[in-house]
């Protein structure tokens, strides 16, 4: 998130830059303040967004859809604002805009309702910071500035005493899972979504959230939808911190995942000292035709290992884990879903769990 505004020079040089940038140029590692590079041919934009500091901040843009922050020298108090926002996203950013988003989007539009987004991320067990979506919300469809609406943030993890804006107001279950609801007024509504358990991935409709902040009078149904951005806010250090992979989608759009019709997302249900559960891990075909099987690979961190599985057959290679269909749910149709789980050991002290789930 940004909570200052910028110079109209500075913010006219900053969106001149992001055009400026080929489609296609070869991955970057991005140091500028403000930086950021489109990939996908324009589909997403990755940005540095150092918006609460002066300490570097340097990020590795995965062009399949992702980024690593490799330095981060922060070091702000807890009980303020994060030092940046390093992230990934869909919409437009201050004039800096992605292709062939459909936003902003009217939230009482059809359109809106099949709006999805899936994030995949890994986490340093090290430094200040959340892992959080941010979803700006406007009374007009501004592309330009400061939205005035609402903030939508959905945090699935977080390290170190920080906590959203606001007060706590509520529990709730979404997504298959169970949220604290924050909110605060810092000139706009902020709304953050807490998991109650921390999580690698999320897979959602983006309704899901927005209907409950219509459900409490934190938004409208007549405000727009300028962008969806999946990244994180460090307050101390956070280099490490990683998206592995983004898609936001809409019915009859491209696929979650290049080449395929298939996803998957994952929940960790349990840790403890020396091991977690993995339940569910989601596989959903997003495609408009019946797939016949499915494989979903991700890999295991350093030291771990497998040690039962239940809805999948799961074979290890190294740190890669292969997860394959059983005879009864391979079939999916269209929009159709199944799930398995599995457990896995650690060195004791670890709080690492897999990222990077992807679905073939």
């Amino acid at each position: 998130m940004r909570r200052v505004h910028l110079p109209l020079a500075l913010a006219v040089l900053l969106a001149t830059f992001a055009f400026a940038l080929p489609a296609q140029a070869a991955a970057p590692v991005i140091c500028e303040k403000y930086g950021s590079t489109a990939i996908q041919n324009g589909r997403y934009i990755v940005q540095n967004n150092v918006w609460g500091a002066d300490t570097a901040q340097c990020i590795d843009v995965n062009q399949n859809g992702g980024f690593t922050i490799t330095q981060a020298a922060h070091n702000n108090a807890t009980n303020g604002a994060p030092a940046a926002y390093p992230s990934i996203f869909a919409g437009c950013h201050y004039a800096n805009c992605t292709t062939g988003s459909g936003l902003p989007m009217r939230a009482d539009a059809s359109g809106f309702r099949n709006l999805r987004s899936a994030v995949s991320m890994s986490y340093p067990n090290s430094g200040t910071w959340n892992a959080a979506y941010d979803l700006w919300f406007d009374p007009t469809p501004r592309t330009d500035g400061q939205n005035t609406g609402a903030e939508l943030m959905i945090w699935l993890n977080r390290r170190g005493s920080i906590q959203p804006i606001g007060s706590q107001v509520g529990t709730v279950n979404l997504a298959g899972a169970t949220w604290q609801v924050w909110f605060g007024n810092i000139g706009w509504n902020v709304i953050s979504y807490v998991r109650t358990t921390p999580a690698t991935s999320l897979d959602f409709a983006v309704d899901t959230f927005y209907a409950d902040v219509v459900a409490r009078g934190y938004g409208q149904r007549s405000w727009y939808l300028t962008s969806v951005q999946a990244g994180f806010e460090p307050w101390v250090g956070g280099a490490g911190l990683a998206v592995g992979s983004f898609s936001v989608t809409t019915s009859g759009g491209q696929d979650p995942q290049p080449g395929g019709s298939c996803q998957a997302a994952a929940t960790v249900q349990g840790q403890w000292d020396g091991g977690y559960v993995v339940q569910p891990v989601t596989v959903t075909n997003r495609g408009s035709s019946p797939i016949s099987s499915w494989r979903v690979t991700f890999t295991l961190p350093a030291g771990q290992a497998i040690t039962g599985s239940w809805g999948a057959q799961l074979s290890t290679s190294g740190q890669t884990v292969t997860a394959t269909n059983l005879p009864y749910n391979g079939s999916l149709a269209p929009g159709g879903s199944t799930s398995f789980g599995f457990q896995a050991s650690r060195p004791g002290g670890s709080t690492a769990v897999p990222s990077g789930y992807t679905c073939s």
